[in-house]
């Protein structure tokens, strides 16, 4: 009965303890360094800033990551991956949240025909890309290693962002970029009526040198059909360096909460690990359940190699 009693309270410690880490890895992190990237709408847009620990601003050349909050290309705000920033900062990345503007209901209703919403969030994430790249030796990164994404509508703003040049780029092709060399993408939001408006669909800028991707969606997931279009596009075109990852049974925006938050990060950990953009295996601790990501399809291919330091 005694050593009952003691292994019951063996296992209840233990219980304890494992609980008391997953809370203290998932408590939200403090708000990283802001900075204003640009101005759009009459209003300045910012990033919020994680940056590695000691890290030298003047001698470092990190690789930069910069995400997107999704929303529907109306809300949502840039907190939704402080924490996945404040994670890879300390993996050794420069990490990035950005916000963009969103039009209101009346401003939609003044667009032209044809015209989407989403460009302005679009042309804004351009602007922070080119940003980032602009202020690399004044941040400490590497911008020719810069990689992006977001969640749903802010994975949709971060591929529109890095494939369809826009305006400015064309006018000034010796300025910045938004060329990357990674994708990190929470359940992207691409919809078959995007086709209306071509600056902001993305299987007209689908091309071959998709760089490589890491994409998450749950099986219950509606919008994963536009992701499929996409991926078949790309396919076509012989690229094979997309990994998708579905979580069984779960619904858009699965990845927001725990454990599959802290699943998400330690795959996209894996990723950049085997890009040679971070070193060594994750430090978050695997949650203690049985939820698993699988794969849909695992291929290798050059475009996995290493990028270099």
């Amino acid at each position: 009965m005694r050593q009952l009693v003691s292994s019951i309270a063996l296992l209840a410690f233990a219980a304890g303890t494992t609980l008391a880490q997953t809370k203290k890895e998932t408590a939200e992190p403090p708000a990283g360094e802001s900075f204003v990237y640009g101005t759009s709408g009459g209003k300045p847009r910012h990033l919020e800033i994680h940056f590695p620990p000691g890290h030298d601003r003047t001698r470092a050349r990190a690789p930069g990551l910069i995400l997107f909050h999704g929303g529907g290309w109306s809300s949502g705000t840039p907190t939704q991956f402080r924490a996945a920033c404040a994670y890879f900062a300390s993996r050794g990345m420069v990490a990035a949240t950005a916000e963009y503007r969103m039009l209101s209901k009346d401003e939609v209703a003044k667009l032209p025909a044809g015209e989407s919403r989403k460009r302005v969030c679009v042309e804004d994430a351009r602007t922070a890309i080119r940003w980032m790249k602009t202020n690399a030796e004044r941040l400490g990164i590497d911008p020719a290693r810069i990689v992006t994404g977001g969640g749903s509508a802010g994975g949709h703003v971060s591929v529109l962002a890095t494939t369809n040049p826009g305006k400015l780029e064309l006018a000034n092709p010796k300025g910045p970029d938004t060329s990357v060399v990674a994708y990190l993408l929470f359940n992207p939001a691409f919809a078959p009526d995007d086709s209306a408006d071509p600056e902001i669909d993305a299987l007209r800028y689908a091309r071959p040198g998709f760089p490589p991707a890491i994409v998450f969606y749950g099986t219950n997931d509606k919008w994963k059909t536009g992701w499929d279009a996409l991926r078949d596009k790309l396919k076509d075109q012989g690229h094979e360096t997309v990994r998708v990852l579905l979580a069984e049974g779960q619904p858009h925006g699965f990845f927001n909460r725990d454990p599959w938050r802290t699943i998400t990060l330690i795959e996209s950990d894996r990723f950049l690990e085997k890009l040679g953009l971070i070193v060594g295996p994750p430090t978050l601790t695997e949650p203690g359940n049985a939820e698993k990501l699988m794969p849909e399809r695992v291929v290798k291919s050059a475009g996995s190699k290493a990028i270099g330091r």
